[in-house]
């Protein structure tokens, strides 16, 4: 393919080889970012995931050895060998990634004919070989991560993936390939080292973690250019962090977002959105979100409401607002082909749509009917659809909701040969259609943006990397099934893996009936989920918090709650993440990852680091088995200690998430409320888990940009265990007013005396738990034991 090697030179980052038949290029990003490109469809870097890359001078050192060229940076040595084949090892010369030098080697699938798929069964076949193919080697003791939401286990090895956004409405089982996101970036751990690869290429692409043949992987597409990132760790939190540079952060949300969200296809008429509204409030549950779903529209038309069952939606808004919520509205891409409505009309007129290879607007079904597609890909056509929002938001609408964005009809994928405008670039669908749902989303957040000055929010179901700048996500249409419930914690730990920590499920499961144990069950993780939403399909019974029984109801009543009370700690997790990449929700081996124990768990997840959930996702079980790292944890529920490193058991009532400590935990929580911003909390309840730590605590106005400008607070917290437990607390940052004063819970401690700055002040000794609540913003705290 490439024949000999001719020349290579340096420019700039790039070390530019030039073979007898084609090109290759290796850029030294960071020391630990390398990219590995050629230009086998254009020249030019087309990329949508990565935007606003700056290029800052790197050291590195290039030689040539025999056949070989030798690239030197703080971190890495690359090795390039004949063919372009690439190799990354450590300082140490410890080989981290190796392209295996052999050809693919399907194992043998034995059996005649086609007999088994007349019966109706699934036939794995061997796939042909792909324009473009990476092949790494394996050497068996690797477990792999990452893809974004695919089914499965957190751990990929052994499986096949196909990036093809996907609407499949089937119950999602582990043998999926493709669902609605693509998101090709992956990280692998390896004698307890990690390295990333993001393959930025958006043609249908396949991901194979030795499930083809155990001696390697492999990563390809259909078309484009061979166009990837290796990012070394060795942490896989260092991992993460390199991947979020190129793709970007999942940014700061407004803090009623993290409240929890109602939705069902669909809450009408206006009536029965008042009814649900009513009964939050009169059941003392707290919620900030009304969904409404496609049925909210004037015959499925897209900026447009129903005036039967919605007569005048503003005034409906700003009632709902009065009681404290917030409405967000679905938007799904499909225009209605409708002559005289006004999208339609003025999309057409202005060529937003997207047209078929004889230049004629392209006519799909969906739920309008026969509609056309608005073609994403034009920065025009985005502004437009951004500004269409101006109708929605003008009628007091808080949020955008994006659905049907694969994109999908009701007659199978959009053919290959559509075409796109592409900002300049004319292509076809093949290489727009993993980016269809991310080009959507970005152009709804830069409308939000546009007519709020609010940071916006927007839902996607499709997605591609990237899309975590502008977008919440979901993990689409799932089921009430338990087994949905048990497989949505690694598709969500694997999503924040993968840059996208804002994330959720449709709690109690989208298709299918729930039950009221299901139910309580599901609403025990979903209080850990940052998008907190139940959400149902028509047809299915009722499932909101009071639809089962009363016990039922007590338990979502429950965690919601508890979920409002730890609203501080969740949007701290979320300003940390803007800048470091971390997710909320984490697998515990993404900060024990010298501990194999932790390598495979499947059913627990850390939030943050101070939390760790260990949520029932089996019919009727009433005790599991939990995973404790070392160090010290505290039973959330009793305040026993346990020493971990080991597995414990503990009993689960229907009404008990098993949930722990780490020792050294600096907890912020909120009274509860109704809603977000229901009255202004000038008191911060802080809960003291005994041990050495820090916290940083952020603060600011919940919904601007202005934080981006330095007006916002940070709160020091260090905590010192000895003879005595010594808190100190410091202002780090102030740009915005502070907090009066604070309250502290300190666990498992019995104070003789506290003092406070050098004086004592009072204090109750309760059950265990030292309360008092000390005066000054600087503090320097001694709780003599």
């Amino acid at each position: 393919m490439f024949g000999n090697l001719v020349e290579f030179h340096v420019e700039g980052n790039k070390v530019v080889f030039n073979y007898e038949k084609s090109k290759g290029i290796v850029e030294v990003i960071t020391p630990e970012i390398i990219n590995i490109f050629l230009p086998l469809k254009r020249e030019e870097k087309l990329s949508k995931a990565i935007e606003n890359l700056t290029e800052n001078k790197v050291f590195f050192e290039v030689e040539k050895s025999e056949d070989k060229v030798l690239i030197r940076t703080e971190k890495l040595y690359i090795e390039v060998k004949p063919e372009f084949k690439v190799d990354f090892y450590d300082l140490q010369r410890n080989i981290l990634c190796a392209d295996y030098l052999g050809e693919r080697e399907p194992f043998i699938r034995r059996g005649v004919g086609n007999l088994a798929e007349e019966e109706g069964h699934k036939i794995n076949k061997v796939r042909d070989k792909l324009a473009i193919e990476v092949l790494k080697e394996l050497e068996g003791n690797e477990y792999i991560y990452g893809l974004g939401d695919k089914t499965g286990h957190l751990n990929k090895k052994g499986y096949h993936y196909k990036m093809w956004n996907t609407d499949d409405p089937s119950p999602h089982v582990e043998s999926f390939e493709a669902m609605y996101k693509s998101i090709p970036f992956f990280i692998v751990l390896k004698q307890g080292m990690a390295y990333g690869i993001f393959f930025d290429n958006p043609f249908k692409s396949y991901f194979d973690f030795g499930k083809e043949n155990s001696k390697y992987y492999y990563f390809g597409a259909e078309d484009g250019n061979l166009d990837y990132y290796f990012i070394y760790g060795p942490s896989i939190a260092q991992v993460i962090k390199g991947y979020t540079f190129l793709t970007g952060t999942t940014p700061l949300p407004q803090l009623w977002t993290l409240g929890y969200h109602q939705s069902r296809w669909s809450y009408t008429p206006e009536q029965r959105v008042t009814e649900i509204a009513e009964n939050f409030r009169k059941r003392d549950i707290p919620c900030d979100v009304i969904c409404l779903d496609i049925d909210y529209m004037d015959g499925f038309r897209v900026f447009t409401w129903d005036k039967e069952k919605f007569a005048n939606p503003q005034i409906m808004i700003s009632k709902l607002k009065e009681q404290g919520f917030k409405v967000v509205t679905i938007v799904d891409p499909g225009v209605k082909k409708d002559k005289g409505y006004f999208v339609y009309d003025e999309g057409l007129e202005k060529g937003y749509f997207v047209r078929d290879k004889d230049g004629i607007p392209y006519v799909n079904k969906v739920w309008p009917g026969d509609s056309v597609y608005p073609d994403f890909s034009d920065e025009e056509t985005r502004r437009w659809w951004a500004d269409k929002h101006k109708i929605l938001l003008d009628c007091g609408v808080a949020g955008i909701w994006n659905d049907m964005n694969e994109p999908a009809s009701f007659n199978g994928a959009l053919p290959d040969d559509l075409q796109f405008k592409n900002d300049g670039y004319p292509t076809d669908h093949r290489e727009i259609h993993n980016l269809y749902g991310h080009l959507m989303s970005k152009s709804t957040y830069e409308g939000i943006k546009k007519f709020t000055n609010k940071r916006p929010f927007v839902i996607t179901r499709a997605c591609f990397s990237g899309t975590q700048k502008y977008s919440t996500v979901w993990t689409g249409d799932n089921q009430s099934f338990w087994e949905h419930l048990r497989m949505s914690i690694p598709m969500l730990l694997n999503l924040g893996l993968s840059g996208f920590s804002f994330c959720g499920t449709d709690v109690g499961g989208f298709g299918f009936d729930c039950t009221g144990e299901l139910l309580s069950r599901w609403v025990q993780v979903g209080c850990f989920t940052p998008l907190f939403r139940n959400h149902t399909a028509m047809h299915t019974r009722d499932q909101e918090p009071w639809a089962f029984d009363e016990r039922t109801e007590e338990i979502n009543r429950k965690y919601i709650k508890l979920r409002y009370e730890l609203i501080p700690y969740l949007y701290d997790l979320l300003y940390h993440g803007e800048k470091t990449g971390l997710p909320v929700m984490r697998p515990l081996v993404l900060h024990y990852q010298g501990d194999r124990e932790t390598y495979e768990i499947n059913d627990q997840f850390l939030w943050g680091e101070n939390f760790l959930v260990a949520p029932i996702l089996q019919q009727g079980q009433r005790a599991r088995s939990v995973y404790l790292p070392k160090g010290k944890w505290f039973d959330y529920w009793t305040g026993e200690e346990i020493q971990g490193g080991r597995y414990v058991v503990k009993e689960t009532p229907l009404d008990l998430c098993p949930i722990y400590i780490k020792e050294g935990s600096i907890i912020p929580k909120f009274p509860v409320q109704n809603y977000i911003g229901e009255r202004e909390i000038d008191n911060l309840i802080i809960d003291i888990y005994p041990g050495n730590g820090q916290y940083l605590h952020y603060q600011d106005d919940g919904e601007s940009f202005n934080y981006r400008q330095g007006q916002y607070n940070l709160y020091q917290f260090t905590m010192v265990d000895g003879k005595n437990l010594e808190i100190t607390v410091n202002l780090a940052h102030y740009g915005y007013p502070k907090i009066r004063d604070f309250t502290f819970n300190i666990n498992n401690v019995e104070a003789k005396e506290v003092i406070v700055n050098g004086k004592g002040i009072s204090f109750i000794n309760r059950e265990g738990k030292v309360t008092f609540t000390p005066c000054g913003e600087k503090l320097d705290i001694k709780i003599i034991k």
